[in-house]
């Protein structure tokens, strides 16, 4: 699972800022120039402590900074998602940005609060910038480095002391301390997943948050690093292209579906806050109000099929598709389709759509293989994930898929925080099990809301 607007999740080459072009001049006009700066919430005047401010910065305050992420990378690129990347407790732990915190303490007046969004942008591409620097600095090959120990060791060591200074060793720095590391030897040829799992054995779990380490301990990290290092570590030249549909239809087979789901019960539930809709006005509408009613156009039509027990299938979430594009009954892909930045393609035969109305079918209640409902929900989402059958639009259809199947058994959910804004992989079975607790979360939430006197 990816969460798409966190910056932990981040490569070398998703920031690498030879790669990405930023005029630091201009970043004021283009933030003012974004969807969600002329939507900043209102912040209540209240304290701090007072429990309707959390809830204000829950609701309302995360959605628009998620919605100003969303924004920014449609303009910049994915590299952006670290503006919010705090020192400390902030929106995202342990970061190098000292000008952006969280909703609650940064979300002031409309003024302040894009001036915080432009500093903290340009904050965090400096810090990028001195990161390429320092990287540069070390021009190290790795079918030289029997002789270039030495030199990995001490770069390992000063980018350690890079990190200790900006984060100034607060909350889980030593996860940004991780992916400098990581993005250090992918820079120098280390192929990514060896480089992650190397400098993971290099740390050993030895960093702490609130504690910065002794200089033995960076000594050490850096000396076993650098002595982990082999010539052929080197990125593998690709084989063919994998198909992610194929790896997704054969993990769909191995998840413990049955055992997944933790919530027990399956009984309607109607919460006094559509958590849906409240999503759809907070992120979408930031983002463009005419993306934000498409969307609710097409929930409220979920909804409709939903109380009708229609079946789902291609033709109904096309119909759903027709709101959230805006366009007259978007057809099925033709072609592969690509996502994660090109990371995972998703195959295309004659048969597709047919194979993705037969798993859409499973969604349904099975007395001969039995399932729970946030199970059979999740695995939808998926299924239009992977099947991915239009040419955008593809997570807003997922979710709506979710919504239905939830709705035609007479649930509703009062939030979705946890469903929307991530990503999952196509061959990790784990991914699955994830989104399914994470719907059993919201359910059995919605439960105990709902039951809970006003």
């Amino acid at each position: 699972m990816i969460v798409e607007l966190a910056p932990r999740f981040l490569t070398w080459d998703d920031v690498d800022p030879a790669r990405h072009r930023f005029d630091s001049a201009s970043a004021r006009q283009v933030v003012h120039s974004l969807g969600p700066a002329r939507r900043v919430p209102h912040r209540p005047d209240i304290p701090f402590g007072d429990p309707v401010m959390s809830a204000w910065s829950w609701d309302e305050g995360k959605p628009w900074a998620d919605a100003m992420s969303q924004a920014l990378v449609e303009h910049y690129g994915r590299w952006t998602v670290g503006w919010r990347w705090a020192h400390d407790e902030g929106d995202f732990d342990g970061g190098p940005v000292g000008n952006w915190c969280c909703p609650r303490d940064s979300i002031t007046t409309e003024k302040e609060t894009l001036a915080r969004v432009v500093a903290a942008l340009r904050e965090w591409r400096e810090w990028l910038e001195s990161l390429a620097e320092w990287f540069d600095a070390y021009p190290l090959n790795l079918t030289e480095v029997e002789d270039q120990r030495i030199l990995w060791e001490r770069a390992a060591r000063n980018l350690i002391l890079q990190v200790t200074d900006r984060t100034g060793c607060g909350s889980a720095w030593y996860g940004h301390c991780h992916q400098v590391l990581t993005w250090f030897l992918s820079r120098w040829g280390v192929a990514p997943d060896l480089a992650r799992e190397l400098v993971d054995e290099a740390i050993g779990g030895r960093f702490e948050s609130w504690t910065g380490p002794d200089p033995v301990l960076v000594e050490d990290v850096a000396e076993r690093l650098a002595l982990s290092l082999r010539p052929d570590d080197g990125a593998r030249s690709p084989g063919p292209a994998p198909d992610h549909l194929e790896r997704w239809l054969a993990v769909r087979e191995l998840v413990p579906w049955p055992e997944v789901s933790q919530g027990g019960r399956d009984e309607p539930v109607t919460p006094s806050r559509d958590g849906a809709a409240q999503d759809i006005r907070a992120f979408d509408g930031a983002l463009d109000p005419a993306r934000a009613r498409g969307l609710l156009a097409a929930l409220e039509l979920v909804r409709a099929d939903a109380a009708r027990s229609a079946s789902l299938d291609f033709e109904l979430i096309q119909r759903w598709q027709q709101h959230v594009l805006g366009t007259p009954k978007p057809p099925f892909r033709h072609l592969p389709a690509f996502a994660k930045g090109g990371r995972e393609r998703y195959g295309i035969t004659p048969d597709t759509r047919a194979r993705l109305d037969a798993c859409l079918a499973q969604s349904a209640p099975d007395a001969e293989r039995p399932l729970s409902l946030t199970a059979r929900a999740a695995r939808a989402y998926l299924d239009v994930c992977f099947f991915h059958p239009f040419d955008d639009g593809n997570a807003r259809s997922a979710f709506l898929a979710l919504v239905f199947v939830l709705a035609r058994e007479g649930i509703a959910l009062d939030g979705v925080s946890l469903l929307r804004r991530v990503t999952f992989q196509a061959g990790e079975p784990q991914d699955a099990l994830t989104l399914t607790r994470y719907v059993d979360i919201h359910l059995a939430q919605t439960r105990r809301n709902t039951a809970a006197p006003t």
